[in-house]
């Protein structure tokens, strides 16, 4: 039997803790709710959380600090809640490691359906039993190791580098498109569902963040190499088994 989504919403607007409260718990999720960062610290350790929802602009230590405290204590997926004019410190947080993000105003099945998403791609469901065997077989490519059964990826030197779910999710897609463009668009696609707005540089960041990870010069990349005008290749012979 499947546990039940343990969620922590952290934001400093009553309202929209209670809203998101009763909505997620109907939706047979289990909440808890924070008003600040110095109350999510409290009760951190009081329960084992698959997912955060997070108000970035809030008092005190602000959102994007909770955050990198929370990638100091595991890879447990980020929802940011950002003000649209708020596009910094949405990328920053995307810098962190966040997993999404949504903006104010919003409407709580769009949220709803975020976090159904992130937590599928963190744990693995969907897809064929065929899909699911052929994405549990190790990737090898340019020297590197990944292994989706266990969502680790090994440097050529055998050390293990951890990835974000984001991170993961992006290598994934990417490992399975090897030597082909992909746009923007198509990248946002393929992670979230969504395309990506004129000014959305979250694929750009994800892109950047994953680069350092593999050790990939972001001036002269030999792995990922941006297309202008285009998009992303991963420029690798890519074997599976």
């Amino acid at each position: 039997m499947e546990p039940v989504p343990h969620i922590l919403v952290v934001d400093d607007d009553r309202e929209i803790r209670d809203l998101l409260s009763k909505f997620l718990e109907r939706q047979g999720m289990r909440v808890t709710a924070a008003r600040d960062a110095k109350e999510a610290r409290k009760v951190w350790p009081l329960g084992r959380y698959h997912l955060v929802v997070l108000d970035l602009m809030m008092p005190g230590e602000s959102g994007l600090d909770f955050a990198r405290w929370v990638r100091t204590q595991g890879d447990t997926p980020i929802v940011m809640l950002t003000a649209m004019a708020e596009e910094t410190d949405r990328i920053v947080g995307l810098e962190l490691g966040a997993d999404d993000y949504l903006g104010k105003p919003f409407n709580p099945r769009e949220l709803l359906a975020r976090i159904r998403a992130v937590l599928r791609r963190v744990s693995g469901e969907g897809g064929t039993a065929a899909a699911k065997e052929a994405q549990a077989k190790a990737i090898r490519f340019g020297g590197w190791l990944l292994e989706p059964a266990r969502r680790r990826l090994q440097s050529p030197d055998g050390v293990e580098v951890p990835l974000t779910g984001g991170e993961y999710e992006l290598l994934q897609v990417m490992v399975e498109r090897p030597n082909r463009v992909l746009t923007r668009d198509m990248l946002m696609d393929l992670l979230r569902g969504r395309q990506a707005g004129p000014f959305d540089r979250a694929i750009d960041v994800a892109v950047s963040r994953l680069r350092r990870k593999l050790e990939d010069d972001g001036r002269n990349p030999s792995l990922i190499k941006t297309v202008r005008g285009g998009g992303y290749v991963l420029a690798a012979t890519v074997e599976k088994g």
